[in-house]
């Protein structure tokens, strides 16, 4: 495993601590796609959350690497997962950022638009 794949392992941890803290229940961590991969994936409520998880040195860096292509890649594969999980279909969707920078909190932005 590289330096980048640990950080991005540990950005997620932080992330899903985050999450749980905030009373969401993971569903999946890492979910694969024909699509693409969506980090995670979550509820609160009536809510189905898609989260994608940005971990970099500073904040500043966690928003540039956010990119339209990489959020329209999740909206997709989000698709395939309430397809294949049907109990969902009647849930909100929503899908949140996750900034992960050394040695800060980490940063929950809901509701990204695409």
């Amino acid at each position: 495993m590289n330096s980048t794949e640990s950080k991005g392992y540990y950005g997620e941890f932080l992330a899903i601590l985050l999450l749980k803290i905030k009373r969401y229940k993971i569903l999946a961590r890492r979910y694969k796609t024909s699509l693409g991969e969506i980090d995670i994936i979550a509820s609160k409520n009536n809510t189905l959350v898609f989260v994608e998880v940005k971990a970099r040195k500073t904040v500043e860096k966690c928003y540039i690497a956010i990119s339209d292509k990489q959020l329209q890649r999740i909206q997709r594969a989000s698709g395939i997962f309430i397809n294949r999980n049907r109990n969902f279909q009647q849930y909100f969707i929503r899908f949140d950022v996750i900034l992960v920078s050394d040695w800060k909190w980490p940063i929950h932005i809901q509701n990204v638009s695409m």
